[in-house]
Parts: structure tokens; C-alpha cells; sequence
């Protein structure tokens, strides 16, 4: 699996317009369905909401992975959002977070969601590759570092 298999450079925005967990999560939701990628974002945003209510998906480092999964899109989706400053989200390590990437799959997809999950770990556990991510100015340049990270 490839992450740019399922990240459309139209939905990485750079900066969020958002300055809070919920809304942030909501802006990504937005952002896909806005490409005609998630056709029930109503029902998406439930869907991600519960799975954050059981436990936050700030994972550390400044990066959190919110996902659910919910019917009505076609395969997995991913949606991808840079706060304007760093923003609390409930993160297992206490640090705001400074990236924020939206996975939604539907329910049959459940190997694939998680190796979605796990692609998008081990891209980010590089610190250089964190801290340039930290740092992109627009879609376009975070979108090209996760194509250069899995050539």
C-alpha cells in the first residue's frame, strides 16, 4: 500500500483554517467530501468523533491520525491539514500537535485501514521527516514529501 494511492494532493490543506480539535477534524471531513471523496461527511464526522471519544488519536511528536470508518466511500481516503500554530488535541505525550492526517475507510477495509495506519507511522517516524513536514508552507510542498518518502 501506497499513502499517495490515497492522498489527492486537493486534500492536503496548508494552512487549516481551523484552531481547535473538533473543528480541525471536521475541516479534513469537509475537505474530502468537497472533492467528492466522502458523499455522507455528516456520517463520517460520527464516525471519526466516536473513535476519538475512546481514546485520543494524537499519537505524539506533533502528529495526530484520527480515522473511523463509515460506509459510503469507495475505498480508503485520506485528508491531510497543517494547523496555522500548533494546537492541542489531547496527544498521549501532552505536545500539541503540528500535523494532522484524517484516514476514513468503510468497514469491510479493516486490513487496510490498519496498514494505512502503519504506513503512516513509520513515514513519520523520522524526525528529520517530521520536522519538514512541521515546517511546509503549502499543500503542494507537504504533499511532495510523502511522494519523496515513498519512492
Amino acid at each position: 500500500m501506497r499513502i499517495l494511492d490515497i492522498l489527492s494532493p486537493t486534500s492536503v490543506k496548508v494552512p487549516l483554517a481551523a484552531t481547535e480539535k473538533h473543528a480541525i477534524i471536521d475541516e479534513l471531513v469537509d475537505l474530502l467530501a468537497t472533492n467528492g471523496l466522502c458523499p455522507d461527511p455528516v456520517s463520517v464526522k460520527r464516525a471519526v468523533w466516536e473513535r476519538e471519544s475512546q481514546r485520543s488519536t494524537g499519537i505524539g511528536e506533533g502528529l495526530a491520525i484520527p480515522h473511523g470508518k463509515c460506509g459510503g466511500t469507495q475505498g480508503l481516503v485520506l485528508a491531510m491539514g497543517k494547523p496555522a500554530q500548533p494546537i492541542e488535541f489531547g496527544s498521549i505525550d501532552k505536545k500539541p500537535v503540528q500535523l494532522v492526517i484524517l484516514l476514513v475507510s468503510p468497514p469491510e477495509k479493516k486490513d487496510e485501514h490498519i496498514q494505512a495506519l502503519g504506513k503512516i507511522s513509520k513515514i513519520m517516524t523520522s524526525p528529520e521527516f517530521r520536522q519538514r513536514a512541521y515546517t511546509a508552507q503549502t499543500p503542494a510542498e507537504l504533499y511532495q514529501l510523502f511522494r519523496e518518502a515513498e519512492a
